[in-house]
């Protein structure tokens, strides 16, 4: 593991992120049971659980985590939010989080270099 502090932090983040990914499963595997949105849920807390750990690679650019970390926050939140408070509006919002996911992916791939690459 890097001693870098701001490293340390995102690494941190993303573990934080991933466990409650995790434990998010679980309650929806749990205490769901047969919820209409059980799927809905599930694709919450994979995305979470995902992202969560794209969060603890090293190297990443501060712009890549900064989206994957809103991106994640915004799609998951918004699925989890739409499950427990049944709001369909919820769902207008998770798209937002999906762009910013997919931004923060674009992000990574512009960030990687060859071996050796200035």
């Amino acid at each position: 593991m890097s001693a870098d502090p701001q490293a340390l932090k995102w690494r941190r983040i993303g573990a934080v992120i991933a466990a409650i990914g995790v434990a998010a499963g679980a309650f929806g595997a749990h205490a769901l049971g047969e919820h209409p949105r059980l799927e809905t849920w599930k694709t919450a807390a994979q995305y979470e659980l995902f992202h969560g750990i794209a969060l603890c690679v090293p190297g990443l650019p501060f712009v890549t985590r900064a989206l994957l970390l809103v991106g994640t926050l915004i799609f998951a939140g918004s699925l989890y939010l739409l499950v427990l408070l049944d709001q369909p509006w919820l769902g207008a919002i998770t798209p937002l989080g999906g762009l910013a996911l997919i931004a923060g992916w674009l992000s990574a791939a512009s960030a990687l270099k060859a071996p050796g690459a200035p």
